[in-house]
């Protein structure tokens, strides 16, 4: 055992609130990163990774002018590289679970953030639109397996009581990146060059994968035995065609025949997976997980929550510049109070839980999320400050706790061998419905500017969509409604940990 691990494990005592501070400066530092516990410490490297992951998957939107005018493209067709990054977390999501089993998840998990930072010095280094999208091509294939697999180490080395401590974590730098990310890019393409918003990912990206060599083991699950090749290829074409038609369309991209055809390809595609996965005796999504009710829950119902939630990166900024006439940076500030107000959920979310549990959880805080979404319409009338603050802070609050309550929940009844599966499955469920928000989004402020002479967006424009979003969000309430009283009862903690015992699949 390495010195390290044996600071690590040196203390059983819970940590103290002082041992959070993290200053590399500070010569305690070695000793206060060893006084965390094993899952927090695990849960803090893997949530920094996937925050330089989540930042970079928007950081370029607002620099795409600026890196347009420099490698001579057009900032419409640059618009590939965005979209050619979900194609490949699309593509190679459903691999990540397979990989994991077959060579470990802390092995793949360092490849992971090596191949991302090779995708990001090509991204840097790219002198044509043809290198930029191959380039964001590569950096997606880490990213797609950043995620789900960064989950499945926390999962593996986390007690099912501390998995909610853990997943609070990990909900944060999902909910902060794509607020970060938009103003950052355009700050660092402004004032500095456009070239190092990737070249800050590589010295990141190091210190992350030595901090995972040294402090997160290598637990491997059961033998995944061979993979299934035609399943990976119908999940790729299915989940690609689904995802990228699907956000090209909610980004008016590419002529309106062409996106419904790669919709339409991707559902046949997807209805033959479903038919070979029951044929298949290890397929790479395993469907048969939606038979655990809580895991149901948290991919089905939390699909229909993410619908809403996955529209307001497009829809927010876009109320604030066009709709409000706010600049970019006066825009970037204030969505920025959404992270803010995710960061407060880290210090409640525990507590809330072991008094009410998870199904009261999301049910009242599912419908408030709803609420909070539709009040973003109220911007469109542009409100006085306080309004404004108010409302995208308690909004983030509220929707980083849904988050962390069906991150959490979800998984508290899989066995640990199916939690590869599990991971991949979940990670596949929430790029759908991200790209499915998107685009009906979009779908609503197109139809209302299409009908109107001059096809020019208008504020009340927004005020519509935020409501379409909100009510589609509503739909997960259903699923909610469905759970025991006492699901997930050990993870959630409190009282509800002695009614009983979670359930074995």
């Amino acid at each position: 055992m390495a010195p390290w691990d044996r600071m690590v494990y040196a203390r059983p005592t819970a940590p103290s609130p002082q041992s959070f501070d993290l200053c590399p400066w500070r010569p305690s530092c070695p000793q206060r990163i060893a006084a965390l516990n094993r899952p927090q410490l695990t849960a803090l490297i893997v949530a920094s990774a996937l925050f330089m992951e989540n930042v970079d998957s928007t950081v370029i939107a607002t620099a795409l002018p600026v890196i347009a005018a420099d490698i001579g493209s057009d900032p419409i067709r640059l618009k590939l590289a965005l979209t050619a990054y979900l194609l490949s977390l699309a593509t190679f999501i459903p691999i990540s679970g397979w990989a994991a089993d077959r060579f470990g998840a802390r092995v793949v998990f360092r490849c992971a953030i090596g191949v991302f930072i090779v995708g990001s010095i090509c991204c840097s280094l790219a002198t044509s639109l043809t290198e930029f999208v191959l380039a964001r091509v590569l950096q997606g294939a880490g990213g797609a397996m950043m995620t789900p697999i960064g989950r499945l180490v926390i999962l593996r080395a986390t007690p099912k009581s501390q998995l909610l401590s853990a997943m609070a974590w990990l909900t944060i730098p999902a909910l902060m990146g794509p607020v970060i990310g938009p103003p950052l890019g355009g700050f660092i393409a402004t004032y500095f060059d456009w070239r190092w918003i990737f070249w800050i990912n590589v010295p990141v990206g190091f210190l992350g994968i030595a901090m995972v060599t040294i402090f997160i083991d290598d637990i491997r699950g059961r033998d995944p035995g061979r993979l299934d090749v035609r399943g990976f290829f119908l999940s790729a074409i299915g989940l690609s065609g689904l995802v990228f038609g699907l956000s090209v369309l909610g980004q008016n991209m590419m002529p309106l025949p062409i996106s419904l055809t790669m919709i339409g390809v991707g559902a046949v595609a997807c209805v033959v997976y479903v038919v070979h996965s029951r044929r298949t005796a290890a397929p790479i999504l395993d469907l048969s997980l939606l038979r655990i009710p809580t895991f149901y829950c948290g991919a089905v119902g939390g699909l229909f929550f993410r619908i809403g939630i996955g529209s307001i990166p497009f829809l927010l900024p876009l109320t604030l510049q066009v709709g409000l006439g706010l600049s970019a940076f006066e825009a970037g500030s204030l969505t920025f109070l959404s992270a803010a107000g995710a960061l407060l959920m880290k210090f409640t979310t525990l507590p809330i839980v072991a008094r009410f549990g998870f199904r009261t959880t999301l049910l009242w805080n599912g419908f408030i999320c709803s609420v909070s979404v539709a009040a973003m319409s109220i911007l469109t009338f542009n409100p006085p400050a306080i309004v404004m603050v108010s409302i995208l802070l308690l909004g983030g609050y509220f929707r980083s706790l849904q988050f962390t309550c069906l991150n959490t929940m979800a998984y508290a009844e899989v066995e640990q061998a199916r939690m590869s599966s599990a991971t991949s499955f979940f990670s596949v469920a929430q790029q759908v419905s991200l790209a499915l928000g998107v685009a009906v989004g979009a779908a609503v402020v197109e139809l209302q500017r299409a009908a109107r002479p001059g096809h020019e967006i208008l504020a009340s424009d927004f005020f519509a969509a935020f409501a379409t979003v909100s009510a589609l969000s509503l739909v997960a309430l259903f699923f909610y409604a469905r759970l025991q009283q006492d699901a997930a009862a050990e993870v959630a903690g409190g009282d509800h940990a002695a009614r009983k015992p979670v359930a074995s699949t």
